[in-house]
């Protein structure tokens, strides 16, 4: 079992650059048992304990002043059920991983979020979503897991063997215990034919309800300044594959997406003024597009443009009214957003603390350039958002506390009591927690 260091002088800093902490020692376990050793020292020294992936969260849920552990050994597929449509895999094990190993054993997970380079249980604890009418988050895609609770010991969870545990567990916030390994339903490897194309605002929000009831997956990103969007649409394909061509694919994903998105927001950053124009230009620059692919190569794209990110979940009929007052703030504000807000959907879970538990929900996320100032905007925003009974992002900016969380989640307390129960000295507190879940 190995102590490391992570950037300078021990320092532990996120992927957005908005969160940094100085743990008093890093693990990184190889085996459960080494992993459940760690906790119980923990203990024994009285420090706290935080598990931390890619660090892809932009809140403070992963920093602590006492130990951190890596999951970063603890990592690979353990066993492939095709009978029951299951995968296994440890907890450190990142999502591009998972996916391309599943592609290659003509598998795949039914949907995904766009970013891949999280580990299974940082984008499970988190809520990470996609968009879909039917299918949910990645951890509503979660059959069982296994996790190490305070005292040491191994805790076992699915639908049937601790029921109450495995309601909370699937998005726990890192609250419960310590995720080692996850079990999710898979299905045979399919198509999704993508369409990608530009579409007035005014007419998405006119249409929403249609295009959200006709595709599998909708999604829609507005660029403040403008009263343009850029609509995703993803449907189950009978074939033929027919994938983005390489030079295609090299030009918009990278080169507009990135490098010259990386470089108007440099510009932006520099002079302000020149934004509403420079957001003209990027509403215009990817044109209509459509291809035929495996999944994750449709739902996931390269983000190398760093950014600090706000999203909250709406009830799904509350959007286009959220929409609506959202782009009045930004119209009559001196705000000036280079970022655009990107749209999505999730059904109804059953998942305790999940942001689409027991209500059909849409998410609105906005982001800022990482390095720009991002308080008057995103403070404006969730002005809009908590008026519409949103719930934030567990891995992304926010200011709620536990008062207002309770209020959202009409199963707050049941996630509280069964923490109580599992961790009742708080050995997985931190300063995010003890905000959002109360001391």
């Amino acid at each position: 079992m190995s102590s490391t260091a992570s950037g300078k002088n021990g320092t532990w800093r996120n992927w957005g650059g908005n969160v940094t902490a100085r743990p008093a020692r890093e693990v990184t376990p190889a085996t459960v048992q080494e992993l459940a050793a760690a906790v119980l020292r923990a203990a024994e020294d009285g420090l706290p304990v935080k598990a931390v992936g890619t660090g892809h969260s932009f809140t403070s849920i992963a920093a602590t002043g006492g130990v951190l552990i890596r999951p970063q050994l603890l990592t690979g597929i353990r066993d492939i059920d095709r009978e029951a449509g299951t995968v296994t895999v440890l907890a450190g094990t990142p999502l591009k991983r998972l996916n391309v190993a599943l592609a290659r054993e003509g598998l795949s997970l039914a949907n995904m979020g766009d970013i891949m380079e999280q580990t299974v249980s940082g984008a499970t604890s988190t809520g990470t979503h996609g968009t879909g009418r039917d299918s949910g988050s990645i951890a509503a895609q979660i059959t069982a897991l296994e996790m190490v609770t305070a005292d040491g010991s191994l805790l076992t969870c699915s639908a049937e063997e601790n029921p109450e545990v495995f309601a909370a567990a699937r998005i726990a916030l890192g609250a419960l215990g310590i995720v080692t390994a996850i079990t999710f339903a898979v299905e045979p490897l399919f198509l999704l034919h993508a369409r990608e194309e530009p579409m007035p605002l005014d007419r998405v929000l006119a249409d929403f309800d249609e295009l959200w009831a006709e595709n599998e997956h909708f999604e829609f990103y507005w660029f403040p300044h403008t009263g343009s969007t850029t609509t995703k649409r993803n449907n189950r394909s009978a074939g033929p594959e027919r994938p983005v061509g390489p030079f295609r694919g090299w030009f918009e994903d990278e080169f507009l997406s990135n490098g010259v998105f990386q470089a108007a927001n440099w510009v932006g950053r520099a002079a302000p003024a020149a934004i509403p124009a420079l957001a003209r230009i990027s509403s215009k620059a990817l044109s209509a597009r459509s291809y035929t692919d495996i999944p994750y190569r449709v739902f996931t794209s390269p983000r190398r443009v760093r950014f600090v990110e706000m999203e909250y979940a709406v009830p799904r009929e509350a959007v286009v009214d959220t929409l609506r007052e959202l782009k009045a703030m930004v119209d009559r504000s001196p705000l000036r957003i280079s970022f655009p807000v990107e749209v999505r959907t999730a059904p109804a879970d059953d998942i305790t603390l999940s942001t689409a538990s027991g209500r059909d929900s849409a998410y609105i996320a906005v982001h800022m350039f990482r390095g720009t100032p991002y308080q008057r905007y995103f403070t404006a925003a969730e002005r809009i958002f908590t008026a519409h009974e949103g719930r934030p992002h567990w891995g992304k900016v926010h200011t709620r506390d536990a008062e207002y969380l309770a209020g959202v989640y009409p199963r707050f307390g049941e996630f509280t009591a069964l923490r109580d129960r599992l961790d009742p000295e708080r050995r997985f507190q931190n300063d995010y927690l003890r905000r959002v879940l109360g001391a």
